[in-house]
């Protein structure tokens, strides 16, 4: 079992930064795949970036070179550095996780219906 904390989330004017952290117990945490998704009001929840246990990461078109993940096994913490942010960015973003696979492909830890579990999310939101 994994239970997932995010925080960091808040108002921001556009060009802004954010760093979200999303806090893990359970000592299955190192072993996991990390992923960080958004939701905006009316839009289905899309893939922002994730990590594997590797530290192999991948990040949405949208976001790259703007967004960074990084995890801190020892404190049992992922991070998500949001910088330029841009209006389009308002969100509520939400952490989640998975037991890490080696054999699955990457493009399996992009896809939320994959994640087994969710942090109850934390609200991004970017004023232009």
């Amino acid at each position: 079992q994994v239970q997932l904390v995010e925080s960091g989330g808040g108002l921001v004017q556009a060009g802004g930064s954010l760093r979200l952290s999303c806090a893990a117990s359970g000592r299955a945490f190192s072993r996991c795949a990390m992923g960080w998704f958004r939701q905006a009001p009316g839009k289905e929840r899309e893939f922002v970036s994730r990590m594997r246990w590797s530290g192999s990461t991948n990040s949405a078109d949208s976001v790259k070179g703007r967004f960074t993940i990084s995890r801190d096994n020892a404190k049992n913490t992922v991070y998500l550095q949001m910088n330029s942010l841009k209006p389009e960015d308002t969100a509520v973003y939400y952490c989640a996780a998975v037991l890490d696979v080696t054999s699955y492909s990457d493009s399996y830890y992009m896809r939320a219906t994959n994640y087994e579990y969710w942090g109850q999310g934390t609200q991004v939101t970017v004023s232009s």
